[in-house]
C-alpha cells in the first residue's frame, strides 16, 4: 500500500488516547524487521530516518528512504515515513522530494528565542510543502554521545508554559518534550516525571511525542500513553536486539562467513522487539480508554 501520513496516524493516536509506535531506521534490516514486528502486532508504524543515520550513509537520503518505501508498498500496516532529528535545513529541504511526510526540526539546543525564531522558519517553509513538523523544547540528551541533562537544571526540562508560548509562535503540529527520558540508554531505568507531563498535556494543544524511549520500563511507557504522548520514539532497543543476536550467532557459530546468515538473526530478533513494543504501547491505550 502507500506510504501513510504520519501527521494523520498521529491525530488518530491523539484522539483515542493511544500512542504511534515509531522506530529509527539505520539499514535495510531495521526496515523489514519493523514492518515485519508491525505486521505481526496488526499495528500501523513509523519508519525514522535520523541526520546521523544519513551521515551514516555518507551524507545521502534517498538510498535508505527509497528501500524504506519499497518495502512500505508491500505493508500489509499503515506504514509512515519521518525525518527525525534534522538540523541541517539542506537534509530538510531534501524531504517532500525523497517520500517524507513529516520532519522533525531540532534546534532545541539553541537559546529558546532562537530555537522558536528558527523553528518558526522551518515551519513556514515545511508546510508550504505539505509536511507535517515536529519540534523540540527542553533537552532529552544522550544524542551524538552527549550526556543526559541534570533533570533539575534550568532549561533541561520542557516548561509547560513555554511550551504552550512556543506552540503559538511556531505553529508546529506536535513537540517532544523533556520529561525524564534520554537518548541512546541501554538500560531501562529512565524515571519520567507523570506529573509535568500532565501539565503540559493540559497546556498543549498539539500531540506530544517522547524521545529516548528505549532506556524506559514498560510501566512508564505505559503511563507516558496515559498522561497524553501520541508518539514513542525507539531506536536503541532495536540497536540492543540486533547486536545481541549477532553477537550470539557468531559466538555460537565461529565459522560462519556469509553475512545473511546472522543478520537474519538479528532482524528476527528486532522484529520480536517491535512487537514487544506496539503490544506495550496497545495495552495502554485499552487501559486508558478502559
Amino acid at each position: 500500500m502507500p506510504l501513510a501520513a504520519t501527521g494523520a496516524l498521529l491525530t488518530r493516536a491523539a484522539e483515542a488516547r493511544s500512542a504511534v509506535a515509531a522506530f529509527n531506521v539505520i539499514s535495510l534490516e531495521h526496515v523489514e524487521a519493523v514492518i515485519t514486528g508491525a505486521e505481526a502486532a496488526g499495528s500501523p508504524v513509523v519508519l525514522q530516518v535520523s541526520e546521523n543515520a544519513v551521515g551514516f550513509r555518507h551524507g545521502r537520503l534517498l538510498p535508505l528512504a527509497r528501500a524504506a518505501t519499497a518495502a512500505a508498498e508491500h505493508a500489509r500496516v499503515d506504514v509512515a515515513l519521518h525525518l527525525d532529528h534534522v538540523r541541517s535545513d539542506d537534509l530538510l529541504r531534501q524531504a517532500p522530494a525523497a517520500g517524507f511526510s513529516s520532519v522533525m526540526y531540532d534546534v532545541s539546543r539553541l537559546p529558546y528565542a532562537e530555537n522558536l525564531a528558527a523553528t518558526a522558519v522551518a515551519v513556514d517553509w515545511a508546510h508550504a510543502q505539505g509536511l507535517w513538523i515536529e519540534a523540540e523544547l527542553g533537552e532529552v540528551g544522550g544524542k551524538d554521545g552527549r550526556p543526559a541533562p541534570d533533570p533539575h537544571a534550568p532549561g533541561a526540562r520542557t516548561d509547560p508554559a513555554e511550551a504552550r508560548e512556543f506552540v503559538a509562535g511556531t505553529g508546529v503540529d506536535a513537540l517532544a518534550v523533556a520529561i525524564g527520558s534520554a537518548h541512546a540508554m541501554t538500560t531501562r531505568t529512565a524515571a519520567l516525571d507523570h506529573d509535568l507531563l500532565s501539565r503540559l498535556s493540559a497546556a498543549v494543544p498539539v500531540p506530544l511525542v517522547l524521545h529516548g524511549s528505549s532506556g524506559v520500563p514498560d510501566e512508564g511507557l505505559v503511563a507516558a500513553v496515559a498522561g497524553g504522548i501520541a508518539k514513542v520514539n525507539v531506536g536503541t532497543a532495536l540497536n540492543i536486539a540486533m547486536t545481541g543476536s549477532v553477537r550470539r550467532f557468531l559466538a555460537d557459530r565461529p565459522e560462519a562467513v556469509d553475512p545473511r546468515t546472522y543478520l537474519d538473526a538479528g532482524r528476527e530478533a528486532m522484529a520480536r522487539e517491535v512487537t514487544r513494543i506496539i503490544g506495550v504501547l496497545a495495552g495502554a491505550g485499552r487501559t486508558t480508554r478502559a
